[in-house]
């Protein structure tokens, strides 16, 4: 008889509360902290035992860590995975399974709107080792069938885009990636498992910079990889030998994130598709990229494989560059930053900070206008971050 009661029967937001924690003989009720680099034996047979891997047991904190581990068991039950590897941020969960997972002569086809660093870490370092990345539109699955070459072994999305809120049919993206012996890794920063678990629609790995939305208050800086064991083996020596790991500390604070994962993402979204509305009405504002409007061309598909819309617009307005900056520097409530995942709105023009180190000609690919604003919205009173855009907005129909 299955058992009610087991953590396998759990709603995600139990799991995001209470999976992962293995009590202590403390018997603490909260998540502990194990700030040490390293761990004691009981005899020179038992450390033999455990560095020779014919023991479980802690080593060493940069890839032995229980309060990591328990980060990674519960953000794993989240996203529905066999194993988490956590690092020490988003780029750095990329670059471990880069490194894992590829090798010189290997290909990585990736859609055309990625975050800028992505791009660069794709270009500018993976292609020093003969590692080659070619980009297409992501929300075509057509166009990413068309692109696999022989050599193709990583399909990379992130979806929905930033900032234009651009989104794929994970599904039948999975399904190209396995018709041609590849990998397909998504990129769920922006939905987290509350709203989006890609591992459910066939991709092999989701990465996270768990910098965001999984802390929610913009405290630490960490990253994650999700996917199955034998794929995570490989991840997991890149990280033990290589040394791109999670703090302890960092780790509990992303572990008490996660509890309050779902509230947050609800109610951010809710913010932002009010948001959303009220922009695609003002007159100062060109075009509004958020999946939420019925407007949005891949409306339907996010409403069909997403829980909800997530927390990130983008809005063009007249006047390009010099009128984005006016908006901007107009807010008084808003943080002007490139981060985002906070409880904080915050704000800032892509193309010349998030995006800023892209060519002219790879802005254009990825739709990135001197006139666009982009828009992580928070948890104030939605009146008071409509207040605070309206002063800009209004001053550009002046």
């Amino acid at each position: 008889m299955q058992d009610q009661h087991s953590p396998d029967n759990w709603s995600l937001e139990t799991l995001a509360i209470r999976a992962g924690h293995e009590r202590t003989f403390e018997q603490e009720h909260s998540e502990p902290i194990f700030p040490t680099s390293s761990f004691v034996y009981g005899s020179a047979a038992e450390a033999a035992r455990k560095f020779n891997g014919e023991e479980p047991g802690n080593i060493y904190s940069r890839f032995t860590n229980p309060t990591v581990h328990t980060f990674e068991r519960r953000l794993a039950a989240l996203e529905g995975g066999e194993r988490c590897i956590a690092t020490s941020s988003g780029m750095a969960a990329i670059l471990s399974t880069a490194l894992a997972l590829l090798k010189s002569g290997d290909e990585i086809l990736a859609s055309r709107s990625l975050f800028g660093s992505t791009v660069s870490l794709f270009d500018k370092y993976l292609g020093k080792f003969g590692i080659t990345t070619r980009y297409v539109e992501l929300s075509s699955v057509e166009a990413w069938e068309a692109a696999i070459t022989p050599q193709t072994r990583l399909l990379f999305a992130e979806t929905p885009s930033n900032p234009l809120s651009e989104v794929v049919d994970i599904e039948a993206l999975a399904c190209v990636a396995h018709r041609h012996d590849a990998l397909l890794a998504i990129d769920n920063c922006f939905l987290t498992p509350s709203l989006q678990r890609p591992l459910a629609l066939g991709a092999d790995l989701v990465i996270h910079s768990a910098t965001k939305y999984l802390d929610g208050q913009g405290r630490a800086i960490g990253g994650a990889i999700v996917g199955k064991h034998q794929l995570l083996e490989e991840v997991f020596g890149v990280v033990r030998t290589c040394g791109p790991c999670l703090s302890p500390f960092n780790a509990w604070i992303f572990t008490k994130g996660l509890e309050t994962l779902s509230l947050r993402m609800n109610a951010h979204g809710q913010n932002a598709l009010l948001l959303a509305q009220w922009l695609d009405s003002h007159p100062a504002v060109e075009k509004v990229y958020y999946s939420g409007l019925p407007s949005h061309p891949q409306h339907d598909l996010a409403k069909r494989q997403q829980r909800g819309f997530g927390a990130v617009l983008g809005f063009e307005v007249v006047g390009g560059q010099a009128g984005a900056w006016s908006v901007i520097d107009a807010t008084r409530l808003l943080s002007i930053t490139g981060n985002l995942g906070d409880v904080k709105s915050t704000i800032t023009h892509p193309g010349t900070t998030t995006h800023g180190r892209l060519s002219v000609e790879q802005k254009q690919a990825a739709g990135i206008s001197e006139g666009l604003i982009r828009v992580a919205v928070g948890l104030e009173d939605i009146d008071d971050i409509q207040r605070d855009l309206a002063r800009g907005l209004d001053a550009l129909m002046a």
